[in-house]
This record gives C-alpha cells, structure tokens and sequence, in this order.
C-alpha cells in the first residue's frame, strides 16, 4: 500500500477505533442508567457489540502497521438484528412514557452516533481502492444500520405517549 494510502487508512481505523469505544462507554452507561430490564440486557449487548468492533478494527491497524495491508482474515461474524416490536426496552416502558426521560434522550443520543457511524464507514469503503477495506467498512456499515433501526423503532414507538404524557405536543 502506497505510503499516503495508508496513513489516510491507519487514520480513518484510529477514529473508527475512537468512535466504537466512545458507543461501548456510551451503552454500558445507558444500561446502568435505566429501570428497564429489558433496557439494561440490551444496552449491554450494544456495549459489547461495540467492543468487539473496536477489536476488530485494532486488529486491522495492526495488520496495516506491521504488514502495510489490512488483514483479509480477520472476520466480524454475522450481526444479531433486534426486531422485536419493542427492540430495546419493555413495552411496560410506555406505560411509563412520562417519566422515560432518560431512556428518550439515550435513545436521540444512539441514533445519532449509530448514524454517524454509517456515513463514517460507507464514507471510507467509497474511498477505498482496497477490496478487503471497502468490505470490512461495508461490513460495520451495515452492523451500525441494525443499531440504528432498533433504536429508532424504539423511539417512534415511544415519541407520541411520552409527547402526550408530557405535554409537548401541541395538540
């Protein structure tokens, strides 16, 4: 790998590195934050998702410090997808709409970093010449895309009642 290619690469998987711990700190806080069981267990998987990913993406610039080249070897695995109706917390929890004021903003908070780091990682494959790095940014582009639908069906799901609840809405 040419020498400016792979400064360019060695920094995009530092700030991706960044980012991914920056997720785990941010869900491992989340789950010690909320009431919900249900919030805490899943929370709590997002944290270790992240995790791993930062390993990954270590161990890639490792590859690409040591070798010069990202490693065609290292594999993410299969995403696990949460598609239940209330993918994150219990559906108890919009009984208790008007004073999920935490679990709201951790779910804004999500979304946004989730959706950051979509465009991050799709935004690096595009400028990969390098088949194994465009793969492997697709790969935690579409890791990232099932975090964020999670987090924003459990958000609309919850807006209207916690809205209401709360007298936000205008109507």
């Amino acid at each position: 790998m040419e020498q400016p290619s792979r400064a360019k690469l060695e920094e995009a998987l530092k700030r991706a590195i960044e980012a991914e711990i920056e997720g785990q700190h941010f869900y491992r806080m989340a789950g010690h934050s909320t009431q919900d069981d249900k919030g805490k267990e899943v929370f709590e998987w997002l944290a270790k998702e992240e995790f791993h990913h930062a390993e990954f993406l270590k161990a890639q610039l490792r590859a690409v410090r040591e070798k010069g080249e990202a490693d065609p070897t290292l594999t993410l695995g299969l995403p696990r997808r949460l598609s239940d109706p209330y993918p994150i917390f219990s559906e108890e929890l919009k009984g208790r709409a008007q004073d999920a004021h935490f679990e709201m903003t951790a779910l804004s908070v999500g979304v946004q970093l989730e959706e950051n780091a979509i465009k991050f990682y799709k935004e690096q494959a595009l400028a990969s010449s390098d088949p194994v790095v465009r793969k492997f940014f697709l790969e935690l582009a579409d890791w990232e895309t099932g975090h964020y639908s999670a987090l924003l069906q459990q958000q609309e799901l919850l807006k209207d009642d916690y809205w209401t609840e709360n007298r936000f809405s205008p109507f």
